[in-house]
């Protein structure tokens, strides 16, 4: 039934702020703006991140922040850039959680939104097989 993910939809206050992190620190491109026309529920903006569609619109930040995050995958060289690239936008960086060995590391942080994005270096297969070793 499912063929794909389709895209993923954050509604943020400022489009231009919410920008900058999809490029600078997930390396993103713009493919659209809707400018002041409102096609959907607001204005948006939509962008591709390592094939995936995300969207952002204008809105009402959440309320608070949550554990509740999407995860891209990123090799250990990324992974620094990245964390470079959110300290200097000044978007603090979550502490990891507590870590095995072999289940790779990640980078927490949230958006201006109160979005949180986590940036993973290890892979589903990785994980099970580190698990399963108890």
């Amino acid at each position: 039934m499912i063929e794909s993910l389709s895209h993923l939809t954050f509604v943020v206050r400022d489009l231009e702020k919410m920008g900058r992190i999809l490029v600078e620190v997930l390396g993103a491109v713009e493919v659209y703006s809707s400018g002041e026309k409102t096609f959907s529920a607001s204005r948006e903006k939509f962008y591709v991140v390592g094939g995936v569609w995300i969207a952002i619109m204008e809105g009402e930040s959440l309320p608070s922040r949550t554990y509740n995050h999407v995860a891209f995958k990123v090799s250990d060289e990324q992974l620094e850039k990245a964390r470079v690239a959110v300290q200097r936008l000044g978007i603090d960086v979550k502490p990891s959680r507590p870590r095995v060995d072999g289940e790779g590391q990640s980078l927490y942080f949230h958006d201006h939104d109160n979005h949180l994005f986590e940036l993973h270096t290890g892979t589903l297969d990785e994980r099970l097989a580190r698990y399963g070793r108890g």
